[in-house]
């Protein structure tokens, strides 16, 4: 049998302590289902700064290339955050996406119901809450060239917005593939009201929408019509499709509807060429990450929720594995952990006790096996 080979990037703060719960659910669902899996591990951000000299050493980008998929922590620290600096972590993380070409950044937004009270949303506004954010990760003022420059009376800056078509469509199409397997229901964030790059979004995803999907129902809305609308309906979204900026605070957004960061995972994803080998799953090379970040302010306390990266493993299985079988064991284990109360300080209840970062991954961890054993 093939062994498929995981790269672990931990990254900063809580990134270690949360991709060890991410690898301790890994080694059971490969036990339970006799997979064979190699872990490989790897510096970025700011651990790669002081240890290499730079967010993404060459070693660690070989290795990602050479991994089926790459499941990572969390990048930056007050340690690493001079604005001035020439290098920062998160440089290592946006360059990593670029190399890997995963342009389309899968962000699911589910309730569980035994944490709407973690939510500021009355609870009424919360059920039935089952969205994807569909985020373009490659383009964009994140990747755009960026400046500053004197002129009288101080300094200019500047942060350049770029999209092309291609890159709007091949994310489009993730996006209404994605609808296609849901509600069929495709909702494109711009703000083509202003923005001559929201403009071209606008009328590249209606033209492919009406091309190639034509079964996939098709509105637009603009970003803060959208921010207004994910805390007044959430209901209402099936799958969202964005530029890089906007999903990246939508989600942050988002989570809030979830009860917490810590609760919500990501699948970045490129172009699906891979093929079956013999007995090995099919494997889709993708980065699976927590939307949270690095959380300096708890690193080493133990108290880090691992929910967001162990969920990230079952959209690993699922997106880059073809396991979907072991990706729904993955998703019940963490429901099932959550509703007997194993939870960490973020989302537990008001005086109700909460558990480790470890105590959590463990509960998981059992909760799958007895779930697969029943």
């Amino acid at each position: 049998m093939h062994a498929l080979t995981i790269a672990l990037l931990p990254g900063d703060g809580i990134g270690p302590e949360v991709v060890a719960e991410g690898v301790r659910v890994i080694r059971a669902v490969a036990e339970r289902w006799d997979h064979a899996i190699e872990f490989r591990e790897g510096l970025i951000g700011g651990c790669a700064l002081d240890a290499r000299g730079t967010p993404l050493p060459p070693e660690t980008l070989e290795l990602c290339r050479a991994a089926d998929a790459v499941l990572l922590g969390a990048v930056g620290g007050p340690r690493w955050d001079n604005p001035d600096a020439r290098q920062r972590p998160e440089q290592g993380l946006l360059g990593l996406r670029r190399e890997l070409q995963v342009y389309a950044n899968l962000r699911p937004v589910t309730v569980h119901p035994s944490l709407a009270a973690a939510s500021p949303l009355r609870a009424e506004r919360l059920e039935g809450v089952d969205f994807v954010v569909v985020r373009e990760l490659t383009g964009g003022i994140y990747f755009g060239d960026k400046r500053r420059e004197q002129v009288p009376g101080g300094e200019r800056a500047v942060d350049e917005c770029v999209y092309t078509t291609v890159e709007i469509e091949r994310v489009t199409r993730v996006a209404a593939q994605l609808a296609r397997t849901r509600r069929r229901k495709l909702t494109s964030v711009d703000k083509a009201n202003v923005l001559e790059t929201s403009r071209l979004w606008r009328s590249t995803v209606t033209r492919v929408l009406r091309e190639e999907f034509p079964d996939v129902a098709l509105d637009h809305l603009l970003v803060d019509a959208c921010a207004m609308q994910l805390l007044r309906d959430p209901r209402s979204f099936d799958v969202i499709v964005t530029e890089n900026m906007f999903g990246d605070i939508l989600t942050d957004e988002a989570s809030m509807l979830a009860g917490s960061l810590g609760v919500l995972p990501s699948a970045s994803l490129g172009d699906d060429n891979a093929a079956q080998d013999g007995e090995r799953p099919r494997v889709r090379r993708g980065l699976y990450e927590p939307i949270h970040g690095s959380a300096p302010d708890i690193a080493g306390r133990g108290i880090a929720n691992p929910i967001g990266t162990i969920l990230s493993v079952a959209l690993m299985l699922r997106h880059s594995f073809g396991l979907e079988q072991e990706a729904r064991a993955v998703e019940q284990a963490v429901a099932a952990t959550i509703d007997e109360g194993f939870v960490t300080t973020d989302i537990a209840p008001a005086g109700a006790r909460s558990y480790s970062t470890v105590e959590v991954g463990r509960a998981i961890a059992a909760a799958l096996a007895n779930a697969v054993s029943a």
